[in-house]
């Protein structure tokens, strides 16, 4: 972990000498955002209302809180309902030949970034990326979508939303509570009555519902594991039962996270290793990792990693499951903002 993350998430004693440092760019940074809300919200700045309905799921810090997991959630929920989903993102880390960029079968992470294969690679959805949020919109309209779930965009307040989801990591929560540089948070947690819905990544839900904002609690649930180079799918239980040993990898915004949940569910991991969330990874990366024992990671990391993989590499998926009656009011918060929209 940077220094940086463990003055805001951990307490670190180098918060006595970065933060006072920082604060002024948080200021900063405070009255630019601000500035810029307050001009949409008397009309100086215009939002683009689409043509079909818009789900932003986005969160008030910086990354690794589990948008992902709800945007594959949303694109399966939303299918169910009749309807035709297309997904934007800022393709962050990404390079594409141009923007908005539709991703095909052929794009890869170096174009589109690594979010936005993971997405097309599991659900088969058309993705735009690009920081033009409403032309990738546009673009996926223009293809037979009838619905957008934006990835991220909480703060894109040029593009109107219809339902309004924020992701919260329950064990991080908001660290320090300041704003960026000098904590993680990109809006205060005044931000999060205004949403919809506020999503807790494992535990944190209980501690604010029904107090002050309406919110529900998600957990992500791992079943299988999928080999890199065979795409080879074997149970997590018969995995467990066969290699008790492995190494890991995460370059993703909380790779502890990761690392956690392999030993919760009984795995030894020799040696772990991790890298900044969008680590661009290349074979020396994995050098010091002995071949003759499992090197497990995210599913975000092993779509970079397909091209130089070895036989014995495996990834993780994970999915967002809820109660049956947190499932329910994601249910009926979509199908009321679909309804509004259409009106």
């Amino acid at each position: 972990m940077r220094l940086i993350e463990k003055v805001w998430f951990n307490n670190h004693p180098a918060k006595w000498l970065l933060v006072p440092i920082l604060l002024p760019l948080s200021a900063l940074f405070w009255l630019v955002s601000t500035l810029r809300r307050i001009s949409f919200n008397i009309g100086l700045s215009k939002s683009c209302h689409l043509s079909k309905p818009v789900i932003v799921v986005g969160n008030i810090g910086v990354g690794g809180n589990g948008k992902t997991p709800i945007v594959l959630y949303l694109v399966e929920l939303t299918r169910l309902l009749g309807l035709t989903p297309g997904v934007i993102s800022r393709g962050y880390g990404g390079k594409a030949p141009h923007y908005p960029y539709l991703l095909d079968e052929n794009s890869t992470s170096v174009e589109a970034g690594d979010e936005p294969i993971l997405i097309q690679q599991r659900c088969q959805v058309p993705i735009a990326v690009g920081s033009d949020r409403i032309a990738s919109a546009e673009l996926l309209i223009a293809q037979g979508c009838d619905i957008i779930i934006s990835d991220d965009g909480l703060q894109h307040y040029r593009l109107a939303r219809d339902l309004e989801l924020v992701v919260v990591d329950g064990k991080r929560l908001f660290g320090n509570g300041l704003l960026l540089p000098a904590g993680p948070l990109r809006e205060g947690q005044w931000r999060l009555p205004k949403s919809d819905l506020v999503i807790y990544n494992g535990k944190g839900a209980q501690d604010y519902q029904e107090k002050y904002y309406p919110c529900i609690q998600m957990t992500l649930v791992a079943t299988e594991l999928c080999n890199l180079l065979t795409g080879e799918r074997i149970n997590l239980i018969d995995f467990v039962k066969l290699n008790g040993a492995v190494n890991a990898i995460a370059g993703i915004g909380a790779p502890q996270r990761f690392f956690d949940t392999l030993k919760e569910h009984q795995l030894k991991v020799i040696n772990q290793q991790s890298f900044v969330d969008h680590h661009a990874f290349s074979l020396a990366d994995f050098n010091e990792f002995d071949d003759n024992i499992p090197l497990l990671m995210t599913e975000k990391d092993a779509v970079k990693c397909h091209r130089f993989c070895k036989k014995n590499w495996w990834y993780l998926p994970v999915d967002a499951a809820f109660s049956d009656k947190d499932r329910q009011l994601i249910i009926d918060k979509t199908q009321i903002a679909i309804q509004s929209a259409i009106q």
